[in-house]
């Protein structure tokens, strides 16, 4: 994780992945793999990056704690016209809040759209699962990184676990390729190609299933 946002110009996250990290959480390299830091900084310069990657919250309903660890240090805050005049109020100044959408919804091509006008190129998501939901289902995802831990995880609500959530693919389910399997311990790390243009067809009576 820590080399994924040091490849990153911008780490994009929804505010309830936000709100979900407890307000202690820095969407940077160094915080996720301290021993890495020096190492995250010399790669940085060499990619003519800038210190730290960009962190870029999305929220429609501007639902945000002030308070926020990320927050304070500050984020490029994404939001609708309705949301953005009191969150400019209430976030602190390092935060920069900006109203993308008109509207309710914030769309995902009104924050490339803004993304790359400001110059961030390559774009690392870590969710919430309603945002990548919207992403894959807009085509705006070319790889996953996907670790499978050895832990199991129960819950007693009906809401289940999953990458994606608010989104149905319906009998188009997205496909997959995976490009390469690493090991460290009994951790599996996946990478896999999203892009549906890299994928021939099925042919006539061929069934596929995705990742």
């Amino acid at each position: 994780m820590g080399l994924l946002r040091a490849f990153a110009d911008a780490v994009v996250v929804g505010a309830g992945t936000v709100r979900a990290e407890g307000g202690r959480a820095l969407w940077t390299p160094d915080y996720i793999f301290p021993p890495g830091t020096k190492a995250f900084a010399v790669l940085r310069k060499a990619l003519g990056r800038q210190e730290t990657p960009r962190l870029v919250v999305i929220t429609a309903r501007g639902e945000l704690d002030p308070s926020e660890r990320a927050l304070q240090v500050g984020a490029l805050v994404l939001t609708t016209a309705r949301s953005a005049e009191r969150l400019r109020k209430v976030l602190p100044k390092a935060c920069e809040v900006r109203a993308i959408s008109d509207g309710d919804r914030i769309e995902v091509e009104e924050i490339f759209d803004v993304l790359q006008a400001d110059g961030y190129h390559t774009i690392l998501t870590e969710g919430g699962p309603e945002l990548f939901g919207e992403l894959v289902a807009n085509d705006r995802v070319d790889e996953l990184f996907l670790t499978i831990s050895p832990v199991l995880a129960g819950q007693k609500s009906d809401e289940s676990f999953g990458l994606i959530r608010g989104v149905d693919f319906g009998r188009v389910p997205r496909r997959s390729r995976l490009l390469s399997v690493r090991r460290h311990e009994s951790h599996l790390f996946l990478r896999y190609r999203l892009r549906e243009s890299d994928f021939p067809p099925p042919l006539a009576g061929e069934s596929r299933v995705g990742a």
